[in-house]
């Protein structure tokens, strides 16, 4: 080599040099930065808690459920009313995700909400939002929850909605339909609706309101309420109509026997200030069922329903939205992982610790819950996802926080992991996955009932919660635990997607999926050359935008169910190099693209900015945009690969 060509050599190892401590230094920067923001969020208590904003449905619905019960809060609505307007897509309708298509129901219960707070038909905005709902079949085209709201409301005829009378409560376990058939939101949600449906009240509607500008052909001559798409549905429907007709004959100490056992069981499930299930449908539908069975204001119960509901309000200043539940175990959890990886877990802060021990102090034991009807001999051991929620632990939240907690290494917690490591283990379904909420809750059929248009009834199995579970059972006791990972990893090879990826039940879509599993599959290891992991791999490197980042739309979820690319979004592209680094790709460019990508759009405040939203509440119904995600994994993804760097 000539002494030129030496210099020269040396010349370019020197500007690596730089251009790599150049690099580490934005890297480190970056990590300290989100992490001194995450920090700053903590409670005192040691905890951490986002705001969870869903659609307009749910804040339309806050108004709706004002003017049934006649507590019409004119402050708050006119808050509420901004926020509505303020989300009114230029063609006049609303969705129900950013970016997304107009939804017919969601801009139907906009609407009328709006015009019960005052808002007039002949204003420019209500005009567009009037002609877009026309445009696409007029109200009497909405999904079943809409409906039966409207029909509450004297909008449309009874006939307008599913047959669900009170005796529901009380068909044997051995019926087509019972209520231990169905997932723990359909429960919660139709319960208290038995009772509303059974029972007809009509809304107190002070202000004598009605939308009847959004129907084509007059509700009452509307005879298309219920489309028939397959074989079974058109079955269900004649035994719906044929329940109509014999529900004069029904006894009348067998109505109110019903209805009373109906209130018993939401009663039983109330969850004190945190309201039944956790989540505002239901909770909305018990206090309406409160009011229509007769409890005054004054009431305990009538009471801490309506406060849970109140506690959901986000007050933003000059307006206001309700959130759809609360997220403090998940977010906290997800937290602390971020935070640990910054540790590189050798140390864990106060800050962990503090985190830690407030979700040790929320863990389940021997509290009831709907779970224990089909495994009434399993321990207890599982987290739920609000701040109270003990009927309804769920497999996710569980996984979570007792993989956090082993990540410390600290024997303070080894009881706590081992219980939630037993119940996870007795939750799995025959199929060798894990559900959310319920085990084997897959009788699919009931997905076909007039009631189930939102096809969400069920509990099964999923690719992202299995991938979690198989993460907390290989570290808790890989040796124990044998037959039921191993079952696990066969379910989701069955899974996958002909593209190589998995479908995302609780997240944004396929890209949620995939992470969930590959980071369980390391965790499990799993040799990562095999030929499903390269598949994984594949797509998701098929999958990059040019900025390096990624990004998927909620329309994934529609049909035909294919990844739809998005904006790059820091949460996904933080989604995608977890699971990039867990399958031994640091090495892969498309890994320091997505790193440069999370470094360049990082704000001055340590934050990411996303406003897409970030997961389904129900497929193709409502969904949510989780505010933590931006915080907190963008930290997660960059801290591991500085982890990984440095080995």
């Amino acid at each position: 080599m000539t002494l030129d060509n030496q210099n020269e050599s040396l010349l370019s190892q020197s500007a690596n040099n730089i251009r790599n401590k150049d690099f580490t230094l934005s890297l480190n920067k970056a990590i300290n930065s989100a992490k001194k923001n995450l920090l700053s969020k903590q409670s005192n208590d040691g905890h951490w808690v986002y705001e969870l904003e869903a659609d307009c449905t749910i804040p339309a619905e806050y108004i709706l459920m004002n003017h049934f019960t006649g507590e019409i809060d004119n402050d708050k609505e006119e808050k509420i009313a901004e926020y509505l307007r303020a989300q009114q897509n230029e063609e006049g309708g609303w969705s129900l995700y950013t970016g997304g298509n107009f939804d017919l129901s969601c801009s139907v219960k906009v609407y009328f909400a709006l015009k019960l707070i005052g808002d007039e038909p002949h204003e420019e905005h209500m005009i567009r939002a009037k002609t877009m709902i026309l445009n696409h079949g007029g109200a009497a085209m909405c999904n079943v929850f809409t409906r039966i709201t409207m029909a509450l409301f004297g909008q449309v005829p009874w006939r307008a909605t599913p047959f669900i009378p009170a005796e529901v409560i009380i068909l044997p376990k051995w019926f087509p339909f019972h209520i231990n058939k169905v997932s723990y939101w359909s429960r919660t949600v139709m319960v208290p609706l038995f009772v509303l449906c059974t029972m007809k009240p009509k809304a107190s509607n002070p202000r004598g309101i009605d939308i009847r500008e959004l129907f084509i052909t007059p509700p009452e001559d509307e005879l298309n309420y219920f489309k028939v798409t397959t074989p079974l549905k058109r079955a269900f429907l004649v035994l719906d109509r044929f329940g109509r007709l014999a529900e004069k004959l029904v006894p009348k100490f067998i109505r109110q026997y019903s209805i009373r056992k109906c209130e018993q069981w939401f009663l039983a499930r109330m969850n004190e200030k945190h309201g039944i299930g956790g989540i505002f449908p239901a909770m909305v539908n018990v206090y309406e069922s409160l009011v229509v069975l007769g409890y005054p204001k004054s009431d305990p119960k009538r009471k801490l329903a309506r406060q849970a509901i109140d506690s959901l309000l986000k007050d933003n200043g000059t307006s206001m939205y309700c959130q759809p539940c609360m997220s403090p175990i998940w977010d906290t959890a997800l937290v602390s992982h971020a935070l640990i990886e910054t540790e590189n877990e050798k140390n864990t802060t106060t800050e962990i610790k503090n985190a830690l021990d407030w979700l040790k102090e929320r863990q389940l034991s021997n509290e009831p819950g709907d779970w224990r009807i089909q495994k009434p001999e399993l321990a207890g051991g599982g987290w739920a996802f609000q701040y109270s929620n003990y009927y309804y632990p769920d497999l996710d939240d569980t996984s979570v926080v007792a993989w956090a907690m082993h990540r410390t290494k600290k024997n303070i917690y080894s009881k706590s992991i081992d219980r939630a490591a037993n119940w996870v283990a007795g939750m799995q379904s025959r199929n060798g996955g894990f559900g959310s909420f319920d085990t084997d809750n897959t009788h699919y059929y009931l997905n076909e009932i007039p009631f189930a248009d939102h096809g969400a009834l069920l509990d099964p199995p999923t690719a992202d919660v299995t991938g979690r579970a198989i993460a907390l059972l290989s570290l808790a006791d890989v040796e124990m635990y044998e037959k039921q990972i191993n079952s696990a990893i066969e379910y989701l090879k069955t899974e996958q997607e002909e593209n190589g990826s998995w479908f995302g039940r609780w997240g944004t879509n396929y890209i949620y999926g995939t992470w969930s599993v590959l980071t369980a599959l390391e965790i499990a290891g799993q040799d990562p050359q095999q030929d499903y992991i390269r598949k994984a791999v594949k797509y998701l490197v098929s999958t990059q935008n040019d900025d390096g980042g990624w990004g998927e739309s909620n329309d994934s979820y529609y049909p035909p169910k294919i990844h739809r690319p998005f904006k790059s979004t820091a949460f996904q592209t933080a989604w995608v190099l977890l699971s990039l680094l867990a399958s031994r790709e640091e090495k892969n460019p498309s890994v320091k693209k997505a790193v440069n990508f999370l470094l360049s759009t990082q704000l001055s405040n340590g934050q990411w900015y996303d406003n897409s939203f970030t997961a389904p509440g129900f497929p193709r119904v409502f969904y949510l945009k989780y505010h933590g995600y931006s915080k907190y994994f963008p930290l997660w993804a960059l801290a591991r690969y500085r982890n990984i760097l440095e080995k």
